[in-house]
C-alpha cells in the first residue's frame, strides 16, 4: 500500500495542461516541478539534500508549443528527475555532481585543446621562436645564423620535425650521440655536440616556460653524453711535430684576425689558452719583454713570469697600435668589451685545416715542450719553468720559483728564434 501511494504522487502533469498551464509552479509529483514566469517555462527538481539544505535544481526549458514538444519534454524531464533521486538515495548531492561532472567535461576540453596546441608546437617551431625572440635581438648576425643553424643540421629531421612534447630523453640522446663534426665524418666533437645540446636546453626550456611541454630532455641527458663520450686522458692532446710548427706559424702569420694573432702570441709563450685568452695590458710590460700573469688565471695558483721573445714583443706591438681595447690584448671581434671564448683559437685551427692535426694545447705547449728536450735547448727545470707545470716536491718549487729567469729568457728567445727562421720551413710544409 505505501508503494502505491508513492507512485500515485508522480507523474502528475498531462500533456494538455502541460501546454495550457498558466503562471507559476506546477507540481509532477515527487519534487518535479513546471515552472512559469511570464513568457519562459523550466522543469525544477525541489529536494532536499543529505547535508538537510532545501535546493531547486534546473532541469532545462520546458518546451509546450505542441503536444509532441510537450510530450518529450516531460519525459526527459521525469527521467533527469529519477537520475537525480537514485543519487539522493547514494547520499549524493545531485547538483555537486552535476557540477562534477560538468568540471571534469571541461577540464578534458581544456587538455584536448592544449594537447592539440602543443602538437602543432613541434622542436623545430618552439627552437625558431625561441631564436626571434631572444637570440636574434641580443647577437650579433653572424652568430644568430650559426646558433640556428647549428640546430637544423645537426638534430635529425625526425626530431626536428616532432612535438616537443612527444620528445623524450632517450631519443635525444641517441640523436646527440650522432652528431660529427664537419670536417671529420667519422669522429664525434665534443665542443659542437655540447654546444647543440646546450642550445636545445634553453629551447626546452622556453617551451616549458611557455607549456608547450612539460619536461626538458636536453638537461637530463647532460651526465649521461658525458658517461657515453670517453675523456681524453691527461698529456694526451694531439700535438703537432715541432719540425712542422715554423711552417705552421709562417702560414698563421698571413692569417687575418684577432684570434689568429692571439694564437700566435700562445705558441710564441708556451702559454695556456685561457691565459693567453685574458691577456690584459696590465700585465705586460713591452720595454722590459715581461709578462706577469697573475695568480688567480693560473692553473697552480701561482703568478707566473713570461721572459717574451722578440717576435712575441713585436706582435703586442702591432696589436697596441691598433688600440682596440684599453683592457684586453685580445678583445672579441663581437664584443670588443670583453676577451674572446676559448672556442677562436679552435676555429682559427679549423680554418687552417689543422683540426686533425693539432689542438691549440698540444701545439702551444707540448710541440714547445718536445723541441725543447729533443734539441737540449734548456735544462728540464727550465723547460718546466716556461710552462709553469707545479712542482711536487715543496722544496724545490720554493727554489725554482727564484731561479732561472736569464734561462728561461733565453730558452722563449730560441723558440722564438725556431718559429720565426724560414730556413726551419721544410719544403713539403711550405707547398702545403
Amino acid at each position: 500500500m505505501a508503494r502505491a501511494k508513492t507512485v500515485a504522487r508522480l507523474h502528475l502533469l498531462t500533456v494538455k495542461q502541460i501546454q495550457n498551464a498558466g503562471e507559476g509552479d506546477h507540481s509532477d509529483g515527487g519534487g518535479l516541478l513546471l515552472r512559469i514566469r511570464g513568457a519562459s517555462s523550466a522543469w525544477v527538481f525541489r529536494f532536499t539534500a543529505p547535508s538537510g539544505r532545501r535546493r531547486e535544481m534546473g532541469l532545462g526549458v520546458a518546451h509546450r508549443s505542441s503536444a509532441a514538444q510537450a510530450g518529450e519534454s516531460i519525459t526527459a524531464a521525469r527521467r533527469q528527475t529519477h537520475e537525480a533521486r537514485e543519487l539522493l538515495r547514494q547520499g549524493s548531492d545531485p547538483i555537486d555532481a552535476r557540477e562534477g561532472r560538468r568540471a571534469v567535461a571541461q577540464a578534458a576540453e581544456q587538455a584536448k585543446k592544449a594537447s592539440q596546441v602543443r602538437e602543432r608546437w613541434t622542436l623545430a617551431r618552439c627552437a625558431r621562436d625561441y631564436h626571434e625572440r631572444v637570440i636574434e635581438p641580443t647577437r650579433t648576425t653572424k652568430h644568430g645564423a650559426q646558433w640556428i643553424a647549428s640546430l637544423e643540421h645537426h638534430v635529425p629531421p625526425a626530431l626536428w620535425h616532432k612535438p616537443i612534447a612527444h620528445i623524450e630523453a632517450p631519443e635525444l640522446l641517441q640523436a646527440m650521440l650522432g652528431v660529427r663534426s664537419l670536417e671529420d665524418k667519422n669522429q664525434r666533437i665534443p665542443e659542437t655536440l655540447q654546444r647543440v645540446r646546450q642550445r636545445l636546453e634553453a629551447v626546452f626550456e622556453d617551451a616549458q616556460f611557455h607549456k608547450r611541454c612539460t619536461t626538458n630532455p636536453a638537461l637530463a641527458i647532460r651526465r649521461k653524453m658525458r658517461e657515453a663520450i670517453p675523456k681524453k686522458q691527461s698529456g694526451q692532446f694531439a700535438a703537432l711535430p715541432y719540425r712542422e710548427a715554423p711552417a705552421f706559424m709562417a702560414r698563421l702569420r698571413e692569417a687575418e684576425g684577432v684570434a689568429a694573432r692571439c694564437l700566435e702570441f700562445a705558441v710564441l709563450t708556451a702559454a695556456r689558452t685561457s691565459e693567453a685568452l685574458l691577456a690584459e695590458w696590465s700585465e705586460i710590460d713591452l720595454d722590459a719583454a715581461l709578462w706577469v700573469v697573475p695568480a688567480a688565471k693560473m692553473k697552480a695558483g701561482e703568478e707566473h713570469f713570461v721572459q717574451m721573445s722578440s717576435p712575441a714583443v713585436g706582435l703586442l706591438r702591432q696589436m697596441q697600435a691598433m688600440k682596440l681595447h684599453p683592457r684586453w690584448v685580445f678583445p672579441s671581434p663581437m664584443k670588443l668589451d670583453r676577451p674572446m671564448s676559448n672556442m677562436a683559437m679552435l676555429t682559427v685551427l679549423g680554418r687552417m685545416k689543422m683540426r686533425d692535426r693539432t689542438t691549440v694545447h698540444g701545439l702551444c705547449r707540448a710541440t714547445f715542450s718536445t723541441w725543447a728536450n729533443d734539441t737540449g735547448a734548456a735544462r728540464p727545470d727550465v723547460i718546466e719553468a716556461c710552462l709553469a707545470h707545479e712542482e711536487s716536491n715543496r722544496v724545490r718549487a720554493a727554489y725554482n720559483r727564484a731561479q732561472f729567469t736569464e734561462e728561461r729568457r733565453a730558452l722563449l728567445a730560441a723558440w722564438g728564434d725556431y718559429l720565426t727562421d724560414t730556413a726551419q720551413v721544410l719544403p713539403f710544409a711550405r707547398a702545403a
